[in-house]
């Protein structure tokens, strides 16, 4: 096989123990902080030790099969991606999704470094089964499975992709003024953030939101609230506004909706600063939404690509 003509890139990030590590300067001021507070910092040695074995598996298993290019999570958002990479990412779910939303179509494995420490639905194979995986990628009879992301664009050009949600709203999660249409409809609100999540985000912020709707709908005896069912390849996201205030300016019509991909919903900011937009709860690559900016949320025309 030409490997010169293949080229898989590598996505990493940095455990807890290189955190520490960056932050005390040393491993042994790290050890030292750590254990003053009577917590076991071998964990952290151990995590390290276990992730740097699985890169290394990963990298033999490739090398004889594509060039080879590692990447720090912290550099995704400047990569360009070659239409022909394969995109591994060794982590957790979070460094998986992370690293979709950056795609185009691309495949992409996730690996789990350390499954006796970690589990996640984006994590299918474990560092040994790289290789087969990277082959039949390349052979052109991998199985893969259908992701779909959320876009947003603002008014000034701006494109934000997400694989499980964006937030929209203010930096500090004081409440956010802006106007919101859906629907046909607009409406001046103060909230404390719009959450719009995908099917593969229905897990995750969407699920906390619908958890305190529903224990509040079981205080009032307004029986059992059935969550809505979605698939991770359904073609619409779910919008949910978080804590609305209703005032003679601001109300709290629209608050919860389905956005297909023949939908839009448009929100106009309406605060002098700190307004922001991220997805998957990345806040180093958001777009700014303060007065005069408008942004507007629809289907991606782009789907993940996971390997599985």
């Amino acid at each position: 096989m030409n490997r010169g003509m293949n080229k898989a890139v590598i996505i990493t990030r940095k455990t807890r123990y290189e955190e520490l590590k960056k932050r005390y300067n040393t491993a042994e001021q790290a050890r030292f902080y750590i254990e003053h507070l009577g917590a076991d910092f071998s964990d952290y040695e151990k995590e390290d030790e276990n992730y740097r074995k699985a890169l290394d598996i990963v990298n033999t298993q490739i090398r004889s099969l594509a060039r080879v290019q590692m990447i720090d999570r912290e550099y995704i958002p400047n990569m360009i991606f070659g239409k022909d990479d394969i995109v591994i990412a060794v982590g957790q779910d979070g460094l998986v999704a992370n690293t979709m939303k950056y795609l185009d179509g691309q495949p992409l494995i996730g690996v789990n470094p350390d499954p006796g420490r970690w589990e996640g639905d984006l994590l299918p194979f474990e560092a040994s089964d790289v290789g087969p995986a990277v082959l039949k990628v390349l052979k052109g009879n991998a199985d893969f499975r259908s992701v779909t992301m959320g876009k947003i664009e603002s008014s000034d050009g701006q494109v934000l992709y997400a694989v499980n949600d964006f937030f929209i709203g203010v930096s500090d999660q004081t409440s956010a003024r802006y106007s919101i249409r859906y629907n046909g409809r607009t409406e001046n609100q103060s909230s404390s953030g719009v959450i719009i999540s995908t099917g593969l985000g229905m897990t995750g912020w969407h699920k906390s939101v619908m958890a305190g709707f529903k224990g509040m709908a079981k205080a009032f005896n307004l029986g059992e609230v059935k969550e809505p069912e979605f698939r991770w390849d359904d073609r619409k996201l779910v919008f949910q506004v978080r804590e609305p205030y209703p005032s003679r300016f601001t109300g709290a019509g629209i608050v919860y909706g389905n956005v297909s991909e023949e939908e839009r919903l448009i929100l106009s900011s309406q605060m002098s600063e700190n307004g922001v937009v991220f997805s998957d709860g990345i806040t180093d690559d958001a777009i700014e939404f303060n007065a005069g900016m408008k942004v507007t949320v629809s289907v991606a025309d782009r789907a993940g690509r996971l390997v599985v």
